[in-house]
């Protein structure tokens, strides 16, 4: 089976407001885990309360990304940082 190779370059990444973002994204999800818990019961009694924990489990997977893209952000910076002195 012979190797693939791609026949163009990959495009640049995107960069834009990504803390925003991800923080926006943790709100959504934490939002969603309030808004549903009042009916806990009716989601248990349905086999749905797996629902309730998937919005707890984004909420809580967004704080880790927004620890990551924070920490992100900083490198770069210390990196622009760095290059600006050594020119």
């Amino acid at each position: 089976m012979a190797k693939w190779t791609p026949t163009h370059e990959a495009p640049e990444p995107l960069e834009g407001p990504i803390v925003p973002t991800i923080v926006g994204g943790t709100v959504i999800w934490f939002v969603l885990f309030l808004v549903q818990l009042p009916f806990y019961g009716w989601f248990d009694d349905h086999g749905h309360l797996w629902w309730l924990w998937t919005c707890l489990a984004g909420a809580g997977l967004g704080l880790i990304g927004i620890w990551y893209v924070r920490r992100r952000d900083a490198a770069i910076e210390r990196a622009r940082a760095g290059a600006d002195v050594q020119q």
